[in-house]
């Protein structure tokens, strides 16, 4: 079996979501008599835009839609609703991919890798503390409202459950939002188990054991095939990618340390105005102020491995105005403070 490891989320470009995840929550919307075209109506879209379904659909759309349907349901539970639909075919690719595990400690490795071919909504991180296992979801969109997270652990605990072809209960369960109030039997009734809130991380918690359960009914046969599937889609993300965006970016990343990261001056250099930039980063499914804080992100996390770096020092590097407002990007990006990702790197 791989060994579960820790990763660090990276911030992919274009971020979006595919058809297929969006299925999930069209399906609870229905359920509740919210059509497609009232769901497009509250977030701007145009009549047609979720029928047929759309291959793909920024994530910012994607939480928009969330919410309406929350709104438009009047159902407080929204998320956890949308979980529910999730079926093999919502994770698109890997999705097969891992019904044909050894292991549930397999299929969480590979989660982690192959999670962007399904959303960029957030990362995966899998750890192991003592006897227990923490399975932690890192938000893209911490500011958003509880039903993304709620819809991404229902998801979990409804598609885990199906592959063990038993409930799968957490030994505990923790959320970063607050409270709502009421509704923990809800809770209780999707997710196993009542959450606490205010927690610092979304993360669930089960028996370190359940990582070397076999996956019932497993076929073997069909990994490679599947493997080598998902690892083409992977690599057509990068390819995908390497266009405005990558421009964008090799354009912002000398620009950090002068404060000179700004639309215009990028656009000037790319030839464009800053409205055609903008368009064109739209086109891709991001935005400019996405791929500043990817590159930020990703030259953070090669700065913080460099012990002779302190972190007001990181802070100019990364063109902030001081490092307060550094550590609250990062922490933002990451779910921890750049000196607690320092010493775990370390």
């Amino acid at each position: 079996m791989p060994s579960p490891c820790s990763i660090t989320p990276h911030l992919p470009n274009p971020a979006r979501v595919t058809g297929a995840y969006l299925q999930a929550l069209l399906h609870a919307a229905l359920a509740r008599g919210v059509t497609h075209d009232a769901l497009a109506a509250a977030v701007g879209l145009a009549a047609d835009a979720l029928d047929p379904l759309p291959a793909t659909l920024p994530t910012a759309r994607y939480i928009a839609l969330l919410d309406a349907g929350a709104r438009l349901a009047n159902d407080p539970f929204f998320g956890l609703h949308v979980g529910e639909q999730v079926r093999p075919a919502t994770y698109s690719a890997y999705g097969l991919l891992l019904l044909a595990c050894s292991s549930f400690g397999h299929a969480m490795a590979l989660t982690q890798r192959y999670e962007s071919l399904a959303h960029d909504l957030g990362r995966s991180r899998l750890g192991i503390e003592g006897p227990q296992a923490q399975y932690e979801w890192i938000s893209r969109y911490p500011d958003a409202t509880r039903h993304l997270a709620e819809s991404v652990y229902a998801g979990i605990a409804v598609f885990g459950s199906w592959m063990a072809g038993r409930p799968l209960l957490p030994q505990a369960m923790r959320f970063r939002h607050a409270d709502p109030g009421h509704g923990h039997d809800e809770y209780r009734r999707v997710l196993g188990s009542a959450p606490t809130f205010d927690a610092p991380r979304h993360c669930a918690a089960f028996d370190v054991a359940l990582l070397d359960m076999p996956v019932p009914n497993a076929d073997p046969s069909l990994y490679p095939v599947l493997h080598q599937h998902a690892e083409g889609l992977l690599a057509q993300r990068v390819l995908v990618a390497d266009g405005i965006v990558a421009r964008v970016t090799a354009a912002l990343t000398p620009r950090l340390p002068d404060g000179q990261a700004r639309l215009a001056p990028v656009a000037a250099e790319l030839g464009l105005s800053a409205r055609t930039l903008q368009r064109k980063l739209a086109e891709a499914g991001s935005s400019f102020q996405q791929v500043l804080d990817g590159v930020r992100f990703a030259l953070a996390q090669d700065y913080l491995r460099r012990r002779e770096l302190g972190l007001a020092d990181v802070a100019f590097l990364l063109g902030f105005q001081d490092q307060s407002a550094f550590t609250h990007a990062f922490r933002e990006w990451s779910g921890i403070n750049p000196g607690a990702w320092r010493a775990q790197a370390a």
